[in-house]
């Protein structure tokens, strides 16, 4: 099985800073520290408005109930669109009948979004940090990922990609064969070395 990761593998970085701030007429970069200070609490469940509510207290704004759901509409929108080389990779996989799965520390809303949308039909199993209470790189969330993608047994049996470097270390400690996502010509290499491709 080939588990991935969503935002930065899957979902193109940066799209939904960019839009956030545009939203809110300000810049990418003074933006970005509110946006991610709370981002793990939201990833493990938090709700919305405490989420947004937070990103605002730190940009010294306040939001109303509209503007949240704005927010949160436009953050999800661009979480939830694959990145063209990673479509691509996915169809050739799935043309295969390669087992796919995703992992990723995301909101409840953007799991949500994910599992509405078509392109996560190609998927055996969707794993979202908000709902089992664990974020990566918690060793606690790869050993429910097992039981949860059916390779409890075979934790040596899925190949798995993440941008983060200290999610990888965590996912190999934990006996995955895992890899740095930098770009889908470098996962085709990596898939082939692994012995998912053969082509």
């Amino acid at each position: 099985m080939v588990v991935w990761d969503l935002g930065g593998v899957l979902a193109p970085p940066g799209r939904a800073l960019t839009a956030l701030a545009d939203a809110l007429d300000m810049p990418e970069s003074d933006f970005a520290p509110a946006y991610w200070a709370h981002r793990d609490a939201y990833d493990l469940g938090g709700a919305p408005e405490e989420y947004w509510h937070g990103v605002a207290a730190g940009l010294g704004r306040s939001l109303d109930a509209e503007w949240v759901e704005r927010l949160d509409r436009i953050d999800t929108e661009c979480w939830a669109v694959l990145a063209p080389e990673a479509d691509r990779l996915l169809a050739r996989l799935a043309a295969r009948g390669t087992p796919l799965g995703v992992l990723s520390n995301a909101p409840t809303t953007l799991a949500t979004a994910v599992r509405r949308a078509s392109w996560s039909l190609r998927f055996d199993k969707l794993v979202f940090s908000a709902d089992v209470g664990l974020a990566k790189p918690d060793a606690r969330i790869y050993e429910t990922a097992d039981a949860r993608l059916g390779r409890a047994a075979a934790a040596s049996g899925i190949v798995f990609f993440d941008d983060r470097p200290e999610n990888v270390e965590a996912a190999r400690a934990h006996g995955w064969r895992a890899h740095v996502w930098t770009g889908g010509e470098a996962a085709v290499a990596a898939l082939r070395q692994e012995g998912v491709l053969d082509d």
